[in-house]
């Protein structure tokens, strides 16, 4: 049975915006070493969308080895995408779903091979509220956006989780990585 992990950067004060950070190499080589450990990608269209910027750094390399390495990374990994509005994908390793998103992952789930990642805030909350993630892998930023996406949008059950290790990089960012106790109860 395979692992479904939620991978995810987030500031300090706890909103997704890629907008605000600056990955370096070693995020960048954090990331790719979690992609080359992975078997399929689960996306939504906004983060896809976001995610071609890559295709275009295999096309033509910046020459900056880490930035490189990632963009091969994320190009050759499956990735599955669930929109409402798009009709085809431009990415040759990219196919739409063509089922919920329940049924989906529960099949992935029940497959062999590499762990099952997912890196879109919307999915994570979707994933969540079904209680089928694994593990989260949660990388704290160090600075505070004052306001944008938060992560932990429209949860309505208290989810406990277990911290079973974490990484620090040197540019201060750390990533957390929890597992689920899957003990849920409903906030009043």
């Amino acid at each position: 049975m395979r692992k479904l992990v939620a991978a995810i950067n987030i500031t300090l004060d706890g909103f997704c915006d890629h907008t605000l950070i600056t990955p370096d190499e070693e995020i960048h080589q954090h990331y790719t070493d979690l992609l080359d450990n992975s078997g399929v990608v689960l996306y939504g269209r906004t983060t896809y969308q976001l995610m071609q910027f890559w295709q275009n750094l295999v096309k033509n390399p910046s020459g900056e080895k880490s930035m490189d390495d990632f963009a091969m990374a994320i190009d050759r990994v499956p990735k599955i995408v669930f929109s409402h509005s798009l009709t085809n994908l431009e990415w040759e390793t990219a196919k739409l779903a063509n089922r919920d998103i329940e049924e989906e992952v529960l099949e992935l789930k029940h497959q062999s091979g590499k762990d099952i990642l997912v890196g879109s805030r919307s999915l994570i909350i979707q994933l969540m509220k079904l209680n089928v993630i694994d593990e989260y892998q949660f990388c704290v930023h160090p600075i505070v956006a004052g306001s944008g996406l938060p992560l932990f949008e429209n949860i309505n059950n208290r989810t406990i989780f277990k911290l079973i290790k974490t990484k620090t990089f040197s540019g201060g960012a750390v990533t957390l990585y929890y597992k689920p106790t899957n003990k849920t109860t409903l906030n009043r």
